[in-house]
Order: structure tokens, then sequence, then C-alpha cells
């Protein structure tokens, strides 16, 4: 299934997508609630009803005169409200990268854990504008992530157990505010202004069920499921990132095991992937400046179209607005 949620009358509204149009699913059944929220807290329940609807619409027992095109909405994150949101740091052709351009050797750590962070789970948006103030242009970065949700309520929750409270897959963008972020990372706390004012998700959440053919094995000694769907950037209709989402290494069947460990996950949380290999500028201009000492570095600027796209998962458009402020936190630095 794919699940969408939108704004309608002021409030959120969770449709099945099916081919450009929206079926509202408290409108196709009456056991069905109006948002992902409540859907996502009556998993066990309510999955199994959403899945013959689904096949209703798919079949076409349920007419397309029932759906509004996707033309005529205003896209929320597919998960508006979550309990949380962690990203961690999955891929180390990423990390490896990231660190060579930096002239540091590859960190052993890396492959003894998984390791993530909590973003501001309140500045989550879905497609569309996304605001950013002065001190955010310096250095702007997108990266190009995949991210779970998660279904049920847990706690310590082993690895090989883990894939269970997946609900399913979905697009994330983890903007990066990159002087902010490597300023504050001096003193070893973070990151927070530099990430916390706008990570995008979207378009749609994809159920496990809709992506069984694309599971491949994960890497050798590790647990979880793994897929092999190819992902991708561009910014202003020019490709510049590309990888796929099974060059994985921890997997998020792992990742949910050490987020678990001693706390409740609830149905609602997300955890991202961390950026697939070439998925940033960061590190993209770090390896041509490697190549090409004189090579200008390329950030977002105002106005810029950034468009991701995972197969499987859709593609999640968003474009860079500047705020009318001239405030900045960064001129105020003792």
């Amino acid at each position: 299934m794919k699940l969408v949620s939108y704004l309608k009358d002021g409030h959120d509204q969770l449709a099945f997508l099916h081919d450009g149009l929206l079926f509202d699913c408290d409108l196709l059944h009456p056991e069905l609630p109006n948002s992902m929220n409540m859907f996502l807290h009556y998993w066990d329940d309510m999955f199994p009803v959403a899945q013959q609807v689904n096949a209703a619409i798919a079949s076409g027992r349920i007419s397309k005169d029932q759906g509004i095109s996707t033309n005529d909405i205003e896209w929320l994150a597919p998960v508006p409200f979550p309990a949380s949101c962690r990203d961690a740091y999955a891929f180390r052709q990423h990390v490896a990268a990231a660190r060579r351009n930096r002239k540091a050797d590859m960190i052993p750590e890396f492959d003894q854990f998984p390791v993530f962070y909590f973003t501001n789970h309140l500045s989550i948006q879905g497609p569309g504008d996304i605001k950013c103030m002065p001190d955010h242009f310096e250095k702007l970065d997108f990266e190009l992530e995949a991210a779970i949700v998660i279904c049920k309520q847990g706690r310590n929750i082993a690895a090989a157990e883990a894939d269970q409270y997946i609900g399913g897959l979905l697009i994330m963008n983890d903007m990066s505010a990159r002087r902010l972020q490597a300023e504050e990372m001096l003193l070893n706390l973070g990151p927070a202004k530099g990430k916390d004012f706008a990570t995008v998700l979207g378009p749609c959440l994809v159920t496990l069920d809709e992506l069984e053919n694309f599971e491949v094995p994960c890497k050798e000694g590790h647990t979880g499921k793994n897929w092999n769907l190819s992902m991708k950037c561009a910014v202003n209709g020019i490709p510049v990132s590309s990888g796929n989402l099974g060059d994985m290494d921890w997997t998020f069947a792992e990742i949910i095991e050490r987020c678990a460990y001693g706390v409740e996950l609830h149905p609602g949380d997300v955890i991202g992937s961390g950026t697939v290999g070439t998925g940033c500028f960061l590190e993209l201009n770090g390896t041509a400046k490697l190549n090409d000492p004189g090579y200008i570095e390329q950030w977002l600027q105002p106005g810029d179209v950034v468009e991701m796209e995972i197969e499987g998962l859709g593609k999640l458009s968003n474009t860079i607005v500047k705020e009318e402020s001239d405030f900045s936190i960064l001129a105020k630095k003792k």
C-alpha cells in the first residue's frame, strides 16, 4: 500500500494513493481512521482492513470517481506528527568518503555499532516549500536518505525480531546548514541548529508487503531486511546523486535494536538511514576538491528545486525559499 497524508478542512487526512488519485481511508471503510497517527496506533487491527480496501481500489471494485487528483491537494508528510525522529549513519561509503575528504582516517567504531541522533520531530514537513533563514544559506545542503516508521510499541527489541515493527519506508531529506553544524560540532554536542529547521518526508509511506520483490540479502554478518532500491537526487533538474538502499551496511533492524535498548519505541517514531554515498553536497564538494583544488563548491540557493526519487517509494520535490528576515545568530557570536 501507498499511504498519503494531505491537508483537508484544516486537519491531516489519511488516504490511499493509486495512479495519481487519493482515496480517503475513512470514507471507504467505517473501521479505517482518517489520520496516520490513529492508523499506526492501531496497526494490527487496521492493516488487514486497509489491505482489503487497497485491493478493491487496485481491482477497480472501488470506482476512480471516488478519488481526487494529487494535483488538487496540499501535501503533508505521510506521518505529519511523528512521535520522535532519529537519524542513523548506516552507509559506510558516505562515512568513509566524508572522512577521507577532510583527511581523517575511517573511524573503526562505525563497524562496531549503528549510531544515531535525535532531530526536531516538530520540524517535519512534506513536499513543497522549505523556508530557510539567512544563516541556513551558509552552506545549505540536502541529504538523500530513506526512513522507516515504527508501527507498534516495543522495548529491548532484538534485531532478529525488529522488522515486524516497521510500518513502511519513505524518502527522507535531512536538510543541513553546514556552517552551523560544523561550528557546534566543535563542542562535541549536536548536531542541533545545523539540522533542526527542516526534515522532509514523503511523498507516501509504502508498506513492506509492496516491497517484497525488491528484498535482497543484507551484508554479511548483519541481520534484517534489505531492499534493492535505486536512489537519486536532482537539483534544478540536474542529477547530482545516485546510490542504492541495498548498500546500507547497518540494517534498519539493527538500528531499531540499538534505539530500543532500555527505551520504549512508539508508533509514529521515524528513523532515517543516514546519507547514501554521494547523497549530499558536503561529500560531493569534498571529493571534487580532492581532484581539483580550484573546484567551486555548490550549495543550495533560494529558488532551487530539490527532487529526490527512490525506486518504489516515489518522488519527493521541494523548493528552497528564503524567509523575509535578516536576523543572524552567526552574527551574534561573541
